[in-house]
């Protein structure tokens, strides 16, 4: 790695180090803006397939449409590159630990490609994984061209996560208290770091917000929540921390359940899912794809308890059947689009239990967004602006302070720990990489 010249000054090289992040907002928006794009387009597939097909041979066709597709994408990336793989946050993290390598020309055009691919075919993962992968991709590329050290490498890898994060759900304070929570351990705290994540973050979604669109992913304004319902939180919490442990359990056991099938009968796995899936697209839309148009749904109209549930509990078995397929894609998106069904499910329930108090059940799906997310990624703060971002209902910042702090600590006492950091170990231990015990930080840790 090529170190500045020891004669720059601290004002030059902190210039420099901006001007890389600034490179790295602006590429992560535009390239992230058209991955976004690409899959807003491609996913109305099965509105023209059904142009032409109907009744089971349209089901058929999207069956075989979809499992073609996971096979693809599985197969690319296992032979050119095997990291592109998932949501890809375990890799960035590994690679601040300088742990794990960032092939940067393989993985970014790569995660682009097969990330519009299995997210487009209706496979139920988001695309804030992908991007956030792509944008320290472009990070990577930009370090290695204005020859920086490597603890600005570092810094610049996390300003190239949170931008495409920021790029992903139109959420750049979000995107930045992801990197200091998320990355505790490994982000190199410094101001010039601190500023480099700043500045490609708000670039990236004044990008996005210039190309797709100004305003809130969703918007669903809620009036603040009478001050004797907040306790009602508190059980959504326990509940929510709960279901995140599962949530996390299922999907490293399924993780290997998927790699042990695929030792015994190659690809079987993922075209069963896909098969699966792409036969749901046409019968029970709600149920796959990564949930952003279902969530507007579930919000605008009214459902029973019985059937949030349900559609709940088979939106859990295709989040975590898809993801362990080993295609690129995120969790963030299911994650929340689970959360909306479990919370709107709660608030419904207390509504028929309390008839007479101003319950608001879009109150309790909003702040179990943040509570779920927060159950599984273990990011509180993260977890509660990631909500308010999305939404902007800023009048819940009590609601989700109580339900992200509530379903954090039964998490803890659940056993449970943070999906990436159990995503980022197994990725070690599949790499044949030896963490030491003592190893040295250069964050919060």
């Amino acid at each position: 790695m090529s170190q500045q010249p020891p004669s720059s000054s601290p004002f030059k090289a902190d210039v420099h180090f901006l001007w890389c992040a600034i490179l790295v907002g602006v590429l992560a928006g535009l390239i992230g803006s058209g991955f976004h794009l690409s899959i807003d387009y491609l996913i109305q597939w099965p509105q023209w397939l059904s142009q032409s097909l109907s009744g089971l041979d349209l089901v058929l066709a999207a069956a075989l449409i979809t499992m073609t597709s996971t096979i693809l994408c599985v197969a690319l990336v296992r032979h050119v590159a095997p990291e592109a793989g998932g949501s890809g946050v375990q890799e960035i993290e590994g690679a601040l630990e300088g742990l794990r390598p960032v092939r940067w020309m393989r993985v970014l055009p790569l995660k682009f490609v097969t990330g519009v691919m299995a997210i487009s075919s209706g496979l139920v993962l988001g695309r804030e994984g992908p991007t956030i992968h792509i944008g320290a991709s472009v990070a990577q590329g930009v370090s290695r061209a204005g020859r920086l050290s490597d603890i600005e490498r570092r810094s610049l890898l996390a300003a190239g996560a949170a931008a495409g994060l920021a790029c992903a759900f139109n959420a750049p304070l979000a995107a930045i208290l992801f990197v200091i929570e998320e990355t505790r351990k490994q982000f190199p705290y410094s101001l010039r770091a601190y500023m480099g994540v700043i500045v490609a973050s708000l670039l990236s979604a004044a990008l996005t917000e210039w190309i797709a669109g100004v305003g809130p992913d969703f918007r669903l304004l809620v009036p603040e929540v009478d001050l004797a319902l907040l306790i009602a939180f508190v059980p959504l919490g326990v509940a929510l921390g709960i279901l995140g442990v599962l949530l996390n359990a299922a999907i490293l056991f399924t993780i290997e359940l998927c790699a042990t099938w695929h030792r015994r009968l190659p690809y079987s796995f993922p075209a069963l899912i896909g098969l699966f899936t792409g036969a749901a697209f046409i019968v029970l839309p709600a149920t796959v794809t990564g949930g952003e148009s279902v969530i507007m749904q579930l919000a605008q109209h009214h459902y029973t308890v019985a059937a949030l549930l349900l559609l709940a509990a088979f939106r859990f078995v295709s989040m975590v059947a898809s993801y362990s397929t080993g295609v690129p894609g995120g969790i963030f998106a299911p994650i929340l689009t689970l959360a909306m069904c479990v919370g709107l499910g709660f608030g419904s329930g207390l509504e028929h239990l309390l008839p007479d108090a101003d319950i608001m059940p879009l109150a309790f799906g909003i702040a179990a967004m943040g509570g779920l997310f927060t159950a599984s990624v273990r990011a509180p703060i993260v977890g509660v602006t990631l909500a308010l971002e999305l939404t902007g209902s800023y009048p819940l910042v009590l609601p989700l302070l109580i339900t992200c702090f509530v379903a954090n600590i039964v998490a803890e006492w659940c056993g449970g720990r943070p999906i990436y950091e159990q995503l980022l170990e197994r990725t070690f231990r599949l790499a044949g990489i030896e963490q030491p015990t003592a190893r040295e930080r250069t964050g919060l840790a």
